[in-house]
């Protein structure tokens, strides 16, 4: 389903919805971070989705990476909340959703890179080369925080 992020953009449209959703920061032994394209937008970003009914946030970080990555992980704290009502996700259903999602910090136990019906590449980033990604400015924010060595989550 194809999307849209509005971040503080006076042209977005209303919100009508608000979906629990999860991302999760995850490094390897080398300390890279792994990104995927996105295969709805084109842009880069952590993986991440809606949870599903019957499962924690918890167990929703570690499913979306496993689908869209083929990485285990092990989740190991949170790294913020995000909640801005500025930021809005535009689907083309007409569903447009007010942000909610929870990052954890996450690290690699196992599995094997693979793409998936939402991620066209999957790639292992040295931090500094984060910048050289296309990413929009809303999950920029998100992976700055992860990196900052915050002792506390971000909460927005």
């Amino acid at each position: 389903m194809p999307k849209k992020d509005y971040f503080d953009d006076p042209e977005a449209p209303v919100a009508n919805s608000l979906v629990v959703a999860v991302a999760a920061i995850v490094r390897d032994e080398l300390g890279r971070l792994l990104m995927i394209e996105r295969a709805d937008n084109g842009l880069w970003a952590i993986p991440g989705g809606a949870q599903d009914l019957g499962e924690t946030t918890r167990q929703a970080a570690i499913r979306e990476v496993r689908e869209e990555t083929g990485v285990e992980v092990d989740v190991t704290d949170v790294a913020g909340i995000y909640s801005d009502p500025r930021h809005v996700i535009a689907y083309d259903d007409g569903e447009v959703r007010q942000e909610f999602s929870i990052v954890f910090q996450a690290r690699r136990i196992g599995g094997v890179e693979k793409t998936s019906s939402e991620s066209r590449q999957v790639h292992w980033v040295e931090p500094a080369g984060i910048n050289d990604l296309n990413i929009h400015p809303a999950m920029r924010m998100r992976i700055e925080h992860a990196l900052e060595g915050r002792t506390v989550p971000y909460l927005s």
